[in-house]
């Protein structure tokens, strides 16, 4: 890669890699790009082969279009071209920098094993005598600023989330950062590839036609459901987050996974409020930096049990009939099956249902939780790297901080408790009554038994 021209010209171009921080809002990297005056290309790489990148599941790709779609309008808004391309990241990105003749990239740090991929083309760049520069953004409180006193990694949320308070209190989280002016300059042209050569959207069949009657992906909807949530939402948040029926959670999940919003643009949109709900807001926060902290410190948390106890539980072999079962809704248990079919028509389901049909499957069906979270990577839109596989863990007992085993949901009291009036079930469950519905594919008290004494052997 040939060096760049050591004294910097408003004509030189500045590179913006966008990953998981689809908006322009809050963004360190666009604006620090856009802040040193000169032209500014944009950049999204769609990479699914490198070592350390974990391919996208079918649901993440349907949001993907739609959030780049937009981000492409607002960027375009700035006068920047977002150029797609798909292949390894490292290759790509230098490759573009090399065709702009850039002299600056900039980038919003991740924490996964991609981290490392961001290394290496630092170190590649830098030694060709450009500016690289990355930023916060992705959480509140970085990985390295948040660890015990002996240096290690918070294995249990509680305290985990007082040190994240008390940095807080002596460090407040910034203020977002607004949009940026428009960039200085013309873009030069760069050849990229077009958002539907991807097919990122289902056709034959298309899986996703409900996806769109709930979901608007973009910054735009994202802002729009932020300020809905904190005007009408919040108030009641404590009380009804679990009412099945009701729908009353904050849908912000996909918008903070794709990273159309940021944790402090949420954390300031409800500073002012200080009541209970609030609280217990923030504290949902807190759980998603706790499992993004527990992504940075074991990379591979979605192929390796946290609790190494855990590599000797006895998985029986597995059931097909059972797990395709549980994927299709099919159980015969009314709360599992309808919040599997909400799944596959919405892209999402009820926090409170995701923990009962996790349970039932690592402890009534006795599956390994790596299969029901390599099912909901594919399913959700809000699936990522740290809060998948952290979640699946927590429920099967096997993470940090996790659940004890023999915590077992019982799907019929969690149904009786937080959809008292069967609308949940109703809605996603309408042939509960019909002579096709299965019976329940296994007794819930008898599989409950074999799941603690499969816990048994390992618990000492």
């Amino acid at each position: 890669m040939a060096a760049p021209s050591t004294t910097p010209s408003a004509s030189v171009a500045s590179v913006v890699w966008f990953r998981d921080d689809l908006r322009v809002a809050d963004n360190g990297a666009l604006t620090a790009a856009v802040g040193r005056g000169g032209p500014v290309v944009a950049v999204y790489v769609l990479d699914e082969v490198s070592d350390e990148i974990r391919p996208l599941g079918g649901a993440a790709k349907w949001w993907l279009h739609g959030s780049l779609e937009v981000l492409a309008d607002r960027l375009g808004g700035l006068g920047i071209p977002l150029v797609l391309r798909a292949g390894p990241a490292e290759a790509v990105v230098t490759g573009i920098v090399e065709e702009v003749s850039a002299d600056a990239v900039f980038w919003n740090r991740r924490y996964g094993a991609e981290h490392h991929i961001d290394g290496r083309i630092t170190s590649r760049l830098r030694d060709a005598g450009l500016e690289v520069a990355s930023f916060p953004g992705f959480l509140l409180n970085e990985p390295w600023d948040i660890q015990t006193g002996a240096g290690t990694p918070y294995a249990v949320y509680s305290p985990f989330w007082r040190a994240n308070l008390d940095r807080i209190a002596h460090h407040p989280v910034a203020e977002p950062l607004p949009v940026p002016g428009s960039a200085a300059g013309r873009a030069p042209e760069v050849p990229g590839e077009t958002l539907n050569s991807w097919k990122l959207r289902p056709t034959a069949p298309d899986w996703a036609t409900e996806f769109a009657e709930r979901w608007t992906p973009g910054e735009d909807a994202a802002h729009e459901r932020l300020l809905e949530f904190v005007d009408s939402g919040l108030v009641d948040y404590v009380r009804s987050r679990d009412h099945l029926d009701v729908d009353e959670t904050s849908r912000l999940s996909p918008r903070l996974r794709w990273g159309e919003l940021t944790p402090r643009q949420v954390w300031h949109a409800v500073a002012h409020h200080q009541s209970e709900a609030a609280r217990t807001f923030r504290s949902e926060l807190g759980w998603r930096e706790f499992a993004w902290h527990s992504l940075y410190a074991r990379p591979d948390l979605h192929e390796r049990n946290w609790r190494v106890a855990f590599d000797l539980f006895p998985w029986p072999p597995l059931d097909q009939d059972a797990l395709r079962a549980w994927e299709r809704g099919l159980t015969g248990i009314p709360l599992v099956d309808a919040g599997m079919r909400e799944l596959w028509r919405t892209g999402t389901m009820h926090n409170r249902v995701r923990m009962v049909v996790a349970s039932f499957l690592t402890k009534n069906l006795l599956i390994d939780w790596r299969i029901g979270e390599r099912w909901f990577w594919d399913t959700l839109v809000d699936a990522d790297p740290a809060s998948n596989p952290f979640n699946w863990q927590w429920v099967a007992g096997s993470g940090a901080d996790a659940a004890p085993f023999f915590r077992v949901f019982n799907p019929e009291r969690q149904r009786e408790k937080f959809d008292a009036n069967g609308g949940y079930v109703a809605r996603w469950l309408p042939d509960l009554d019909s002579p096709d519905y299965p019976d329940p594919i296994v007794d819930l008290a008898a599989s409950r038994r074999a799941a603690l004494d499969a816990w048994e052997s390992i618990r000492h």
